[in-house]
C-alpha cells in the first residue's frame, strides 16, 4: 500500500485556497468531523476538489448523478448542492456503518431529498441501476471514488448508464507516481493503470487526466465524456 506524503507547502497552499476561494460550509465540515469521529480513514476529496466536483456538474446541466463511493457523504454534499431542486444523486457505499454516517450527513445539509445511498458492493449494486435509468433517465454526471481494484469495471458500467455527453469523473488516478511502477501497490495501481488505459483506448469515451498536489499527497483525476 503507498504510503501518501504531502509537503508541508501543499497543505499550507490547499488550506489558503479553502478559506479563501472555496468557502466550505458547516454541512461539509460537519461531514469532515463526522469521518474523524466515526474512525474512518481521511480519504475524503480536498474541499477544492469537492468544489471543482459542484461545478462541473453545474457547469454540464446534470440532472442525475451517479456516485460509486460515499464514504462519509463530503463528495455527496457538494455534487447535490450542485443538483436543481428536482435533481437525484444515487450513491453506492459498501459499509453499512459509512453509509448510515452519510445518510445522516446529507439530511443534515438539506440535500437530503436529492440523495439515494444504495449499500452492498457497487458491482452488486450497478446492475440494478439498469431499472432505474429505463424509468428515469440516463445518468449525466458519474463520480469514481471507491476501490482501486474495479476501477475499470465502474468506468464501463458509467457508460452503460450514461447517454452521449455523460461526465465522468474518476479520483485517484496518479497515486502517489505509482501509476509508472504499479509493483509499488499491486493491489491498487494496477486497477488504475487499466482503467487510465481503458479511457485512452474506448472509443466510447475521450478523455483527459490530471495530477495535483495537496493535504492527500501528490495524486489527481481523469476526466471524460460520453461519445
Amino acid at each position: 500500500m503507498i504510503e501518501h506524503v504531502a509537503e508541508p507547502g501543499w497543505v499550507a497552499v490547499e488550506e489558503f485556497l479553502s478559506a479563501v476561494v472555496v468557502h466550505p460550509d458547516p454541512a461539509h465540515q460537519r461531514a469532515l468531523r463526522s469521518a474523524v469521529e466515526a474512525g474512518m480513514p481521511p480519504i475524503e476529496v480536498a474541499p477544492n476538489a469537492g468544489k471543482l466536483l459542484r461545478m462541473l456538474v453545474q457547469l454540464s446541466g446534470a440532472r442525475r448523478i451517479l456516485e460509486i463511493g460515499t464514504l462519509a457523504g463530503f463528495s455527496t454534499i457538494w455534487m447535490a448542492q450542485g443538483l436543481p431542486e428536482d435533481g437525484r444523486l444515487v450513491t453506492c457505499e459498501y459499509l453499512p456503518m459509512h453509509a448510515h454516517v452519510a445518510r445522516a450527513n446529507v439530511d443534515a445539509a438539506g440535500i437530503g431529498h436529492k440523495v439515494e445511498i444504495r449499500l452492498g458492493a457497487a458491482l452488486d449494486s450497478l446492475p440494478t441501476l439498469v431499472d432505474y435509468v429505463a424509468r428515469h433517465g440516463a445518468f449525466d454526471f458519474v463520480f469514481i471514488d471507491a476501490d482501486k481494484e474495479n476501477d475499470s469495471n465502474y468506468l464501463d458500467w458509467a457508460i452503460r448508464l450514461g447517454r452521449p455527453g455523460t461526465v465522468i469523473v474518476m479520483d485517484n488516478v496518479i497515486w502517489d507516481g505509482a501509476i509508472l511502477e504499479p509493483e509499488r501497490d499491486m493491489i491498487n495501481a494496477p486497477g488504475i493503470v487499466s482503467a487510465l488505459e481503458m479511457m485512452g483506448k474506448d472509443p466510447r469515451l475521450d478523455a483527459t487526466a490530471i495530477q495535483t498536489v495537496g493535504a492527500k499527497g501528490w495524486d489527481g483525476f481523469a476526466l471524460a465524456r460520453v461519445l
